[in-house]
């Protein structure tokens, strides 16, 4: 979702997928057959631009174990047919990458082009594919906790985003056979669409991530950019329409998804805009 900037939480610890307390989902813990990697909390850096060393500190400070930095690229290749991605963007890249890593932050890479790739899904591909070769290879040899996110909210058809993305997986494998991707469903990342999700075959080093906006028009009442929720104010939540009920609900099904395919959840947004009232955020 645009702007709206929220933390987020790994919920992968060691070889466990822990959903949440048992009493709020009726599992505490699910064992997951996947590399250990324990990532904590973590949160959204809304600009890699706008980002200095402090900041890095600030977070790590605060308590944060990881960062998910949001790219842009399709704006920052040269205009060639091969979509050559410009130094200084990589420069850039590299810089928030590398301050991460100095503040004992792990990296979350990105690929933030949701708003292009939903409007041209299949012609955007070739440029999609080219800019992940490009940045596969270069971070081949960097650590291991420098983690890929292949897509943002792929808002697509579902059989679209499994061809984008078994083609996409293929191309990074090939530079980075171990390291660990992040892969989302489809529009807007939402838990009701993991049941369309397409994993490709004998690769268990994929953690699958999930947002949660719900109940949409709480969260998102005020929101400018919302042509359905800008002029909606004075929301309110809990209601008797809307409870904490229909989300444990919606937890259980994300947690009986990961139990069943045996991969783990990354909850990779949440929240609120501004607009709502602090006691109901």
């Amino acid at each position: 979702m645009n702007k709206v900037y929220s933390i987020i939480f790994f919920i992968t610890i060691s070889l466990k997928l822990y959903a949440a307390p048992a009493s709020r989902l009726g599992s505490a813990q699910i064992a997951i057959d996947q590399p250990t990697i324990s990532l904590g909390k973590g949160v959204n850096i809304p600009s890699i631009q706008n980002m200095n060393a402090s900041h890095y500190k600030i977070i790590k400070a605060a308590g944060f174990n990881h960062v998910r930095i949001p790219i842009h690229p399709f704006s920052q290749t040269t205009g060639t047919a091969e979509f050559q991605l410009r130094e200084s963007f990589l420069a850039m890249l590299d810089t928030a990458v590398n301050r991460s890593l100095a503040n004992g932050l792990i990296p979350i890479i990105d690929f933030h082009e949701h708003n292009a790739m939903q409007k041209d899904p299949l012609g955007t591909k070739p440029m999609f594919l080219a800019i992940w070769d490009q940045i596969a290879i270069h971070y081949k040899d960097s650590p291991s906790s420098v983690l890929f996110e292949v897509a943002n909210e792929p808002n697509m058809k579902a059989e679209i985003w499994n061809e984008i993305l078994n083609d996409a997986h293929a191309i990074i494998r090939k530079s980075n056979p171990n390291r660990t991707l992040l892969i989302g469903t489809i529009n807007g990342n939402q838990i009701k669409y993991l049941k369309d999700l397409k994993i490709p075959k004998n690769d268990k080093n994929v953690i699958v991530t999930i947002h949660y906006y719900m109940p949409i028009k709480f969260t998102h009442q005020g929101a400018q950019w919302s042509k359905n929720y800008k002029d909606i104010s004075g929301l309110t939540w809990p209601t008797a329409e809307n409870g904490e009920q229909e989300i444990i609900a919606d937890f259980n099904v994300a947690a009986q998804w990961s139990k069943e395919n045996g991969i783990a959840l990354h909850l990779g947004e949440f929240g609120t805009y501004s607009k709502s009232a602090m006691d109901s955020r």
